[in-house]
């Protein structure tokens, strides 16, 4: 059985993969509000848009 990513109950076939429309929205308004992001270092010298190019 599947479970929601949200609060672990079992899912609902309507608003897979949650549990209910709750779930669901509280995904949507992580999204939304930029709670979802990758983590990255301020002082990373040799990005992708540092300038250099390296062989």
């Amino acid at each position: 059985m599947t479970t929601c990513p949200i609060c672990d109950k079992p899912t609902a076939a309507e608003h897979a993969p949650f549990c209910s429309r709750g779930c669901k929205d509280r995904d949507l308004l992580q999204w939304l509000g930029e709670g979802y992001r990758i983590p990255v270092k301020e002082n990373d010298e040799e990005g992708l848009d540092s300038g250099e190019s390296h062989p």
